[in-house]
């Protein structure tokens, strides 16, 4: 099996190769100035891994692959442009860029050019993969929509939250790597297990994202820490935190919340000493662990051999290793 590191070269070599040469240019522009802004390309990755770990070949599922890391960059496209963001990995968003109907023209085109690379699959698997694709794509959406509405809502239900995040961020990491199993030959009760492997993952490192922004050393995190904060944005963290205040603890929590003009690094530093009084960064890395553990057991009972599996379970692991 190949490394994580020969994996992202072999997805990076091929969107480099991808020649959109269809007109105007306008439209197909920012579609190649968005996808060479790199990452990790963690999602491509999971579906050549998920291939290789039923013994098929990468170049089967290349562009199933590259049609996944399309779809997640349409994703980032349309959403830099409803959060006004004007970076994108260090770089101009393409709706400042460009201009914002650019972008989001561009961003439809980058969803049909996702499934004209997912239709590539073989005829044999084509309606199921073309089933989770859908499934996946809508769910993003969804998810995307109740982290909306949150903004507007003054209480969010932890229920609500985690199934938010699943829709969000777990189903594509979910749904890449069934179609990856699928295109490597898996049965749909082995495809199955990989999904549930992926969502429980999925879940596991939202959660980490969320205990990072509030404690993680900025320069690792790779953004400012405490962005969270800022925003109001309700996290595990924040929703948990509202849920045991009580008293001077919550009239304290409430006072710097949605609240202009306040100093930042006051606002920071305040609602992280209420965090760290009522206990919820524990509980979140508790959270956290329990989705690992379940996405361990799902891994546990798919049945190829130990060794080839060692790249998932340490992918896995890596997220109980904490970082104080």
């Amino acid at each position: 099996m190949h490394s994580i590191e020969q994996l992202q070269n072999i997805i990076n070599k091929a969107i480099a190769e991808t020649k959109y040469t269809a007109k105007p240019a306008e439209l197909y522009e920012p579609i190649s100035y968005l996808m060479q802004l790199g990452g990790k390309r963690m999602r491509p990755v999971l579906v050549l891994v998920s291939t290789e770990l039923f013994g098929g070949n990468v170049s089967n599922a290349l562009d199933a692959a590259i049609g996944i890391e399309l779809f997640h960059n349409f994703t980032l496209m349309h959403d830099d442009i409803m959060d006004k963001a004007p970076l994108r990995r260090g770089n101009q968003t393409v709706h400042v860029k460009w201009n914002e109907s650019a972008a989001i023209l561009s961003g439809d085109v980058m969803f049909v050019e996702a499934y004209k690379l997912m239709i590539r699959v073989d005829d044999s698997i084509l309606r199921k993969v073309l089933d989770i694709f859908s499934d996946t794509a809508s769910g993003v959406c969804q998810g995307q929509q109740a982290d909306m509405n949150f903004e507007k809502r003054d209480q969010v239900s932890l229920e609500e939250y985690i199934e938010m995040i699943r829709l969000k961020t777990a189903v594509l990491l979910a749904g890449s790597m069934q179609i990856g199993a699928l295109i490597g030959g898996a049965k749909k009760e082995q495809a199955d297990l990989l999904y549930e492997f992926g969502e429980n993952l999925g879940l596991a490192f939202q959660l980490q994202d969320d205990i990072l922004d509030v404690y993680g050393d900025p320069e690792k995190f790779g953004k400012q820490v405490g962005g969270d904060i800022l925003a109001d944005k309700k996290t595990f963290l924040l929703i948990k935190a509202r849920e045991l205040a009580k008293g001077e603890y919550a009239s304290e929590l409430e006072k710097w919340l949605n609240k202009p003009g306040i100093s930042p690094d006051n606002k920071v530093n305040a609602i992280t000493d209420i965090y760290n009084s009522l206990g919820v960064r524990k509980l979140a890395e508790a959270e956290m662990e329990n989705y690992v553990r379940k996405a361990l057991n799902a891994l546990d009972k798919i049945t190829v051999e130990n060794s080839k599996k060692t790249l998932l379970r340490g992918f896995a692991e890596q997220l109980l290793i904490r970082e104080h």
